[in-house]
């Protein structure tokens, strides 16, 4: 019993000189009871089949042992209260640790006080584009143009095999010849009848036939003209030629290809007159009447706004997207402004409310909710995020107009909208460099 008293101070010693065994030392010490608690009841058995073997009172024996087991002295019952302290201590669980408050660049928005307006992608198009193909069918031989050169009107581009065609040309130069010869033969002897004729010698009907030979024959001499005619314009027709001046803007045949008469070969964009066509949908039809003003925006060229009129409406919209084309001519064009480049059509929306004016913020704020656009608005008072769905007027480079969703002086944050959460406590941050986010 002392042996075993001993090896629980022990316990309880080691207990107290390391912080950091603690949980191991309370499973020791819960070792310690266990095995004490087993020794004792081991041994009042062994005591009783003893008093039983002797024929001694068991209860007159053991009473003195169990009134000290049962008794404690002072030092034991210190050292058991000690250590169901520590038992019950190691049950507790951790106090839990409040999580960092997440640091997030916000700033409170305000109305740029420009007026709504809507923009829409566009291109820069000529006016006249016609597709270059031959009028004959036969087999390319050569190209001599490329997608992107430019051509004068005139100029050779393509060209077909023209031995067929020359073997035509003179088989009909043959035929003429023979319907030639036949009308001379026809003309001289329509002249000796009519002689003949005038002095009676031949009848009436046989210079009825000689007339009729000699229409004949004129009749053939002419069709193998027009024949001979026709040989020399397919063989000209063998070399396709630009009309105007313009650039190929696409290849639509290659060399040693077998084509169709009218079979496009080039597409050629005139010079001159360019559009802006852009595709609009039905809720801008209303401010892209024919005459209004836009403005123009390319990206090659940025910091330049051209103006421009709407020149055309279709009057149907397209089956597949539901748009309706419109084309806009610019009112100063210039030699900067190239074929396929992209512009941005700004123009004032109609039908949204005097008060209404938009809130410019930096793209890098944007994130979405489903598939509509969304930011997050820091909550006033809890400091925790909320996801809010926003309507977007128009994407610039930098920027977006946001003309629904938002509220004078809401708090947005402006970057790192991908790396939060919803309902998440951030601590709001002021940016390093304010002019980043200035609108």
């Amino acid at each position: 019993m002392y042996q075993m008293h001993q090896v629980g101070m022990l316990s309880y010693r080691h207990v107290g000189s390391s912080v950091s065994s603690y949980r191991k030392a309370c499973c020791q010490t819960h070792r310690v009871f266990r095995y004490l608690a087993h020794f004792h009841y081991w041994t009042i058995t062994c005591l009783v089949n003893i008093v039983k073997l002797s024929g001694l009172n068991a209860q007159t024996l053991a009473r003195p042992f169990l009134s000290s087991v049962a008794r404690p002295s002072l030092r034991g019952r210190l050292f058991i209260a000690a250590c169901g302290a520590i038992l019950l201590s190691a049950c507790h669980q951790r106090e839990t640790v409040p999580p960092e408050l997440k640091p997030v660049v916000a700033l409170a928005i305000h109305p740029d006080g420009r007026t709504v307006s809507a923009s829409l992608p566009a291109q820069i198009e000529a006016r006249y584009s016609t597709p270059l193909s031959f009028r004959i069918g036969g087999k390319v031989t050569e190209r001599r143009v490329r997608i992107g050169d430019t051509v004068k009107a005139g100029q050779t581009v393509a060209l077909l095999d023209p031995t067929d065609l020359r073997n035509n040309l003179v088989n009909a130069r043959a035929q003429l010849d023979a319907a030639e010869h036949r009308l001379v033969y026809a003309k001289q002897q329509l002249d000796r009848d009519r002689a003949q004729a005038q002095a009676n010698l031949i009848a009436t009907a046989q210079m009825e036939q000689t007339q009729d030979a000699y229409a004949s024959a004129l009749a053939q001499r002419d069709s193998a003209l027009a024949q001979m005619a026709l040989a020399t314009d397919h063989l000209r027709y063998a070399t396709l030629t630009a009309d105007h001046d313009g650039v190929i803007t696409s290849e639509d045949a290659d060399t040693g290809q077998n084509i169709q008469a009218d079979q496009a070969v080039y597409h050629l964009d005139w010079t001159g007159d360019v559009d802006v066509v852009c595709d609009a949908p039905e809720l801008t039809l209303g401010a892209l009447v024919v005459g209004s003003n836009v403005r123009v925006s390319l990206s090659a060229l940025p910091g330049k706004t051209f103006e421009a009129r709407v020149r055309e409406v279709s009057p149907a919209a397209d089956p597949q997207s539901r748009t309706w084309r419109v084309k806009l001519t610019l009112a100063a064009p210039s030699p900067e402004v190239r074929l396929g480049m992209t512009a941005n059509v700004t123009f004032d929306a109609v039908g949204d409310a005097p008060t209404a004016r938009p809130f410019a913020l930096p793209v890098t704020a944007l994130f979405h909710k489903g598939e509509d656009p969304a930011v997050w608005v820091v909550r006033a008072g809890s400091d925790t995020l909320e996801l809010r769905p926003v309507s977007i007027a128009r994407y610039d480079e930098r920027t977006v107009s946001v003309t629904g969703g938002l509220h004078d002086g809401d708090r947005v944050v402006m970057q790192g909208a991908h790396a939060v959460s919803a309902d998440q406590h951030v601590q709001v941050v002021a940016p390093l460099h304010l002019d980043d986010f200035s609108s």
